[in-house]
């Protein structure tokens, strides 16, 4: 849906409140087809922000893996390595 929300399930250190309300954010602003609201909408789409944020760290705390925690440097470099070969010219 949209390539700015990344995975926050599973990482070493676990995500931070900062990155679960940055994907909310990402997430209200892909829904409601705007990134800055008229001040009309302001309050109703920083509730969407909060609400969904607060939503999504209770998902996080009560999901289970037993796979071993991902490192976010070593998923950094895939990433890159992945974006090397989709715009290598």
């Amino acid at each position: 849906m949209c390539r700015n929300i990344r995975p926050l399930h599973n990482f070493e250190p676990p995500a931070t409140g900062d990155e679960v309300t940055a994907a909310a954010l990402q997430y209200v602003r892909k829904v409601s087809g705007t990134t800055k609201p008229s001040q009309a909408n302001q309050a109703a789409f920083d509730r969407a922000v909060a609400e969904i944020a607060h939503v999504t760290q209770h998902l996080l705390d009560d999901l289970v893996t037993t796979a071993p925690p991902k490192d976010r440097e070593v998923e950094a470099e895939k990433a890159r390595a992945r974006a090397a070969l989709r715009y290598a010219r």
